[in-house]
């Protein structure tokens, strides 16, 4: 890694309303990324939609100082920083005019696979809806898709998505609204750790950016634009994931929305994208199958998804599986701790482990229930 050019790399990111598609016209005037410091304020402001104010940003901003802060983070978190016009560099996403000058990664899945599929959704998800989303990547695994997974580890759907790919053995990423030196929500930092093992934590934030709800919608942008294709399982009228489901159509990617009755909220969302046409109702995977062209692949099911049905638990694990036997129905967290006389610190990732084998899901409100073959 030369950290020189790393150091402009970073710090072209950084320059105060200076956007991505800014920066990469900066970039294709001047000649390189170092350049655009080095170059007088007279002649950047001879390139086009560069104004007196960004010209000063550039000429006069401690972006370097703060660059070099960011390196020294990036060396002891054992983050890859890419730029847009490395080889590693997502082909899909290249291709959006609005796509980061550079991402900050941390695990070693690559990214221009063959097969990505984004899922996204509400926050609130319904029973329904999380069986769904947990069938259908189940459905894509045993038919040998092995499609990398997209989400924003949000609660509801996304963590959903994540939890169901890791648990299929499929690749996942999660792209985040804010700098890899935290993770939101909290509580999904177990999972995080997993998907940094298996996956991918991707962002375009630095660390110790500012965690704005704008960052949000700006990070659905990525979700949208690293996939074949995006997949809206639940929305309310207005949300997230309508948002990426619109940046996704103006990709011209493929979106699929799943319906629901008319009467429920977190169905109005995808039953309107179907009613103007910017999305493909999806019941099943082999409509995925049938709009991208993707023939199944039997041959990689029988010999690389079969479920282990002997699973080694230990004693702990036992103990809170048999808790949740003995309830008719599934159980809070709170209730959970109580039963078996644990504090949550301890409680959380005894369940977040048993949900990797398998074993029991994770409902709304952070209720538990066992799968119906192991109660």
């Amino acid at each position: 890694m030369d950290k020189n050019k790393l150091k402009y790399k970073i710090s072209l990111s950084l320059i105060p309303k200076v956007g991505h598609i800014k920066a990469k016209k900066l970039v294709a005037y001047v000649g390189n990324f170092e350049g655009v410091f080095k170059e007088s304020k007279k002649n950047l402001l001879k390139i086009p939609d560069i104004g007196e104010t960004l010209a000063n940003n550039i000429v006069h901003s401690d972006v370097l100082s703060l660059a070099d802060k960011e390196i020294e983070f990036i060396e002891k978190n054992n983050i890859r920083v890419i730029f847009y016009l490395d080889d590693e560099y997502p082909e899909r996403l290249k291709h959006c005019a609005d796509a980061p000058i550079l991402l900050y990664a941390k695990g070693k899945l690559p990214l221009n696979q063959r097969k990505v599929l984004s899922i996204v959704g509400t926050r609130k998800a319904t029973d329904e809806g999380v069986t769904f989303c947990e069938k259908l990547i189940a459905a894509l695994a045993e038919r040998g898709h092995q499609p990398i997974i997209v989400s924003g580890l949000a609660y509801g759907i996304d963590v959903t998505a994540h939890h169901a790919a890791l648990n299929n053995n499929l690749p996942t990423v999660a792209v985040l609204g804010h700098g890899l030196d935290i993770i939101y929500p909290a509580s999904h930092k177990a999972l995080a750790n997993k998907i940094v093992d298996e996956g991918l934590l991707i962002t375009d934030f630095a660390s110790k950016s500012t965690r704005d709800k704008n960052n949000f919608v700006k990070r659905n942008r990525i979700i949208a634009g690293l996939s074949d294709a995006t997949i809206v399982v639940e929305s309310a009228e207005k949300g997230g994931a309508l948002v990426t489901a619109d940046i996704a159509h103006s990709y011209n990617r493929d979106v699929f929305a799943v319906p629901g009755r008319i009467t429920d909220p977190y169905s109005k969302g995808c039953n309107h994208l179907i009613k103007i046409n910017k999305a493909a109702l999806l019941e099943k995977v082999e409509d995925i199958e049938y709009l991208l062209g993707w023939e199944p692949d039997h041959e990689i099911n029988q010999k690389e998804i079969q479920r282990n049905l002997f699973v080694e638990l230990n004693n702990e694990e036992k103990y809170i599986v048999d808790i949740l036997k003995t309830s008719s129905k599934e159980l809070p967290i709170d209730t959970i701790c109580l039963k078996a006389q644990m504090p949550t610190s301890k409680v959380s990732p005894i369940l977040l482990e048993l949900e990797f084998k398998g074993i029991l899901k994770t409902l709304p409100g952070k209720t538990y229930k066992l799968i119906s073959s192991f109660c």
